[in-house]
This record gives structure tokens, sequence and C-alpha cells, in this order.
């Protein structure tokens, strides 16, 4: 099968505008993020709307499309740069680009979702740690959690925590089940793709603020892959300072 990488990059973002070009160790962050995907993907590209991510991914060697600025979601960013792909491709995966951290072999468990042709979109999850902080963590709503069905496909995501455990104090729920945090990497087959981008928006997606219960919404089926890595997504410059704690550690 042929993967195409395509990393969806915006200036204007509102809490933490310039983001993709923040320095982290010396590279801008959207550079990072692409030389992770390159150690699992031949083929890889960013997509943006705004020239100074364009000038800078070409200074570092990377592929860059051009894109409308009046997108909406990195999902509908993804499928115009997949129509302007040179070759055909069987799969688009679509990772943040504020994920400096992501693991090749994440990437390569979303690949392996494809190995069943059946599977229609794809993406992570993480179990939390039954040591986790509940407050802090679980109980974040800024932090999507998963059901999944046995088949490992998402019945649903939510900022508010799935399942409710009847019966036990909230402090005791990570030791009686395992709940998922959502890892926001999404990979689409080239067709569904296209589908999923005419879709308008649902009632769900509304209520929770979450574009891909806009899929399950309409019939579609999320595939699940489970990873044990954390990632390190960038939201604000409070994040890049952690993350700058972060890579510091590593060396």
């Amino acid at each position: 099968m042929r993967f195409l990488g395509i990393i969806p990059a915006r200036y204007a973002s509102t809490r933490f505008p310039g983001k993709p070009l923040a320095i982290l160790g010396g590279k801008p962050m959207i550079q990072r993020v692409y030389e992770q995907v390159q150690k699992s993907l031949e083929h890889v590209c960013v997509a943006t709307d705004d020239e100074r991510i364009q000038a800078a991914v070409k200074a570092f060697g990377g592929n860059v499309v051009m894109t409308s600025d009046r997108h909406t979601s990195g999902t509908d960013r993804c499928y115009e740069a997949y129509t302007q792909a040179s070759a055909p491709y069987d799969v688009v995966i679509n990772i943040q680009g504020d994920e400096p951290f992501i693991q090749p072999e994440q990437i390569g468990i979303l690949k392996s979702c494809f190995e069943d042709e059946r599977t229609q979109i794809a993406t992570l999850v993480k179990p939390f740690s039954a040591e986790a902080d509940f407050e802090k963590e679980l109980f974040n709503p800024n932090t999507p959690k998963v059901v999944l069905n046995k088949n490992s496909e998402a019945l649903y995501f939510s900022r508010s925590i799935v399942p409710y455990i009847r019966g036990d104090k909230h402090t005791e729920w990570l030791k009686k089940h395992t709940f998922y945090k959502h890892i926001g990497l999404y990979a689409y087959r080239t067709d569904i793709l296209k589908e999923i981008t005419q879709l308008p928006p649902s009632s769900l997606e509304q209520a929770e603020s979450l574009e891909q219960l806009r899929w399950l919404e309409n019939g579609y089926r999320i595939k699940v892959g489970i990873t044990h890595y954390e990632t390190i997504g960038i939201d604000t410059p409070e994040d890049l300072e952690k993350a700058l704690k972060f890579l510091e550690e590593k060396k």
C-alpha cells in the first residue's frame, strides 16, 4: 500500500500564533515533526496556508503544499493537499504539526490497521495509567477519552469521562477500568477522506467540539490502534517550555 503523510500547519493559532515556527532545540517545531515522520514514511509533505511556514519547510529541504486559508479543520487541509499529489496513494496519514515527539512506532501502528481491508479510518489511543492523576488527566476536558468495541473500533469520543463507573468513588475509577486517551493522529483511505470532507457538521461534533464524531454519526468506522508512548502536544507557549524540558532530559 502507498501511504502519504501530510502535516497540516497554520500560522494563525488562537492560543499560540506562529506555533509551527517556534524554535525547539534549535529547530522550528514543524521541522522536528517532519523529521520524525520521515523515519517511518517515505512520502511526506506539509500542508499550509502561510508563506512563512512554506519558506521554513523549503529551508530545511522538506516538501510543502500551499492550501486554502478557508479550511476549518486539518482533515479538509489534508484532502486539498492530497488532491495536489503527483502520484496515487491508498492512505493519507494526518500528523498534527504540534507533535514533535511523535514516534515512528506510532505511525507503524496506524499503517498496520489497514492490513484489514475493512478499515476506513484509523486513529490511536493510549491507556491511562492506574496511577494517573484523576483531576489533571482523566477529568481534563482537553484530553478526549475514547470507548472501544471488541473489534478495536471507536464507539464514542468525549471530553467527559466515559464510561461512568457506577458504585465506586471516582478516585478508584482508574483502578477499576482501562480508560483510553485519544492521540490525535488519523489515517484515512483516500476515497473515505474525500467522502468525509463533504459531510456537514453534526450535532455530536458541535456538542463536544470533536470532528471525529461527525464521522461516527454518519456511520463510518474508526479502527483504533493502542500505543504506550506518551506524546507531548504543544498548544500554548507553556507547553513549549515543557517540551524544551523534555528534550533536555532526553539528551
